[in-house]
């Protein structure tokens, strides 16, 4: 039977016809789809780990006990594992063991275009590329037999246009591979240096037998057309050129460390020119050179952000490969641009309160990953900074530790519930140790809101959907020595002012929890929705400063130019803009 499934679903699929029986993973896009779809299936024991480091771990675990395992990240996710994955590599494994790894090229979610194919050269696994959900599929289900034959972990790649693009999937059914259990081996698990230095010659040992292994494996295959052209390629970038120069030579590569040097070079002495068709970095075309191979690549295609079938043929353009295009005589008018919308914050988010706020009192914001970090843009204005999970707080208190005694004011680090439990908690500890004064913001939203609305122990349910022990924010962090504990309502204008001053005038480090859930969680809020009096508002804007999308300009002639909308339908009743506005312009209607 065939059916219609995103990549992510397809690796999902893969795991369950492999016999995987621990799945692991934090959410991030692209990869978030991959859990949930595993969750589906009762044979797999499916978790939101608190982060990637954790879901690695747990993983490895299962895999050290025999079951066959799986965990899936984004690519930035990787580098919070990097630490278990590099010492895995020298381990091993006892049940087969996949690592996806989900990259983001053109950073739709992300704040990097990190290339994670690296990864796999670094910590000296084998990688996968699939491209297309069947291949996913297939690939997973592949990638643990591999694993279990070298005892080594397998990274499978993924970029944004697999993770999230729908094919036909042939399904199968599972076969299950039960675990024999932990058993003892000292030499093998243990990773002190006397037994790490005798796992370092077995892993370069493997690595030549996997050179081997893909010299003939069918994954990797040349596919023979014109042969003034070869291109060399994976995953989604294979199908971009094979869809921009079907005639021409192809060797596609699934898999694509280690290369098979034999292979390539058997291809290369057959064609004219070799070009190698990549995302992001020239992994490949490193890898070509370094074989002695005149390999074109990043001179013709860009190094940054994704590829398409457009770019892939103005680089076979830039090659002569393909002509000039000519541009095409239009009839009739010309398609009208699509308006650029900038990203913002849901109508009626409790986040625009608290940073709303910040702006007020001209507050140093550090942030972190959320979906706060969207009002560094215009025209909230509130964050400064934003690095990495759980960096806010480390920030904040390096800019406090530089400066002189008395020469700035407190800084503030928000971070929000998921982020804090991910790696938020040890960074608020050195606080405390360090002596700092860092007011860290923690906005409870309730959910892991950006990547979909995914639970963590702070909301008490598992991916599983089970009801488990809910964590208590303000006793966390109490036990991490914060004496001041704050919580406010952000949608309490006056309130959540106070309290930010309160805790900016105190020479202690402080932790203020907001205490709304996002507004995407439940039912709109009861009110009825706020509406502009056109008499009384004076177009003065204060109102927009939000950010808020319900909120819209609207022009007038004469001597008013303008006055403020609410859009009825997607107002939430926050009253922010209420309470915002100075001539009482602004009117919640009658609860409904």
């Amino acid at each position: 039977m065939k059916v219609l499934l995103s990549g992510n679903e397809a690796v999902a699929r893969g795991a369950y016809e492999a016999g995987v029986r621990v799945a692991a993973g934090y959410p991030g896009t692209p990869s978030t789809e991959i859990l949930e779809s595993i969750a589906q299936y009762p044979e797999i024991y499916a978790e939101w780990s608190t982060n990637e480091k954790v879901a690695f771990d747990v993983a490895a675990g299962g895999s050290m006990a025999g079951a066959r395992s799986l965990v899936a990240m984004k690519h930035v996710g990787v580098n919070v594992a990097a630490d278990s994955l590099l010492t895995f590599s020298y381990t091993g494994l006892r049940g087969g063991f996949i690592l996806v790894s989900a990259d983001d090229p053109g950073m739709h979610s992300s704040q990097n275009e990190q290339d994670n194919r690296y990864y796999a050269k670094f910590a000296q696994i084998p990688m996968l590329e699939p491209a297309d959900s069947q291949e996913a599929k297939d690939y997973t289900r592949l990638g643990l037999g591999l694993s279990e034959r070298f005892d080594a972990p397998v990274l499978l790649r993924l970029t944004t246009r697999i993770s999230h693009s729908k094919g036909p999937v042939s399904l199968g059914r599972r076969k299950e591979h039960l675990p024999g259990g932990f058993h003892k081996e000292p030499a093998k698990f243990v990773m002190v240096p006397g037994y790490a230095r005798a796992r370092h010659p077995l892993v370069l040992d493997r690595l030549s037998q996997l050179r081997r292994f893909a010299e003939r494996s069918r994954l990797n295959r040349i596919e023979w057309g014109n042969r003034k052209v070869g291109i060399v390629a994976a995953g989604i970038s294979y199908q971009y050129a094979k869809e921009a120069l079907p005639s021409a030579s192809f060797l596609k590569l699934g898999i694509s460390y280690p290369l098979p040097a034999k292979l390539v070079s058997e291809f290369a002495s057959e064609v004219g020119r070799i070009l190698v068709v990549e995302e992001l970095e020239p992994f490949l075309e490193e890898e070509l050179r370094w074989l002695g191979i005149r390999a074109e690549g990043k001179d013709l295609f860009p190094r940054v952000g994704e590829l398409n079938p457009d770019l892939v043929e103005e680089g076979l353009r830039r090659a002569k490969i393909l002509r000039p295009k000519s541009t095409p005589r239009r009839k009739g008018k010309a398609t009208p641009p699509v308006f650029p919308r900038p990203p913002v914050l849901c109508a009626g988010c409790p986040h625009m309160g608290i940073m709303q706020a910040l702006k007020e009192l001209k507050v140093t914001a550090t942030g972190d990953i959320g979906c706060y970090t969207l009002s560094a843009l215009p025209p909230i204005e509130a964050i400064d900074t934003c690095i990495a999970m759980g960096s806010s707080i480390g920030n904040a208190l390096g800019i406090e530790k530089a400066m002189p005694p008395g020469a700035s004011p407190k800084v503030a680090a928000v971070i929000g519930d998921s982020t804090f439990l991910h790696s938020g908690i040890p960074a608020l500890l050195d606080v405390v140790y360090n002596q700092g004064r860092v007011m860290v913001i923690l906005v409870d939203n309730r959910t892991t809101a950006m990547t979909g609305g995914q639970d963590h122990p702070g909301t008490g349910i598992t991916l599983k959907g089970e009801v488990s022990r809910k964590l208590n924010l303000p006793r966390l962090c109490q036990a991490l020595g914060i004496e001041r504990v704050r919580e406010v309502d952000p949608y309490d204008l006056q309130q959540t002012r106070a309290v930010l001053r309160e805790e900016l005038d105190s020479p202690l480090p402080s932790v203020v929890i907001t205490n709304r859930p996002c507004v995407l969680l439940g039912p709109r809020r009861k009110g009825g929705g706020y509406a502009v009096d056109s008499e009384r508002c004076i177009g003065c804007r204060l109102c927009l400063q939000l950010g808020c999308p319900a909120l819209a300009w609207e022009e007038k002639g004469g001597e008013r130019k303008g006055v403020v909308q609410i859009d009825a339908t997607a107002c939430n009743a926050c009253s922010l803009c209420a309470q915002i506005c100075r001539q009482d312009a602004i009117q919640g209607e009658k609860d409904a």
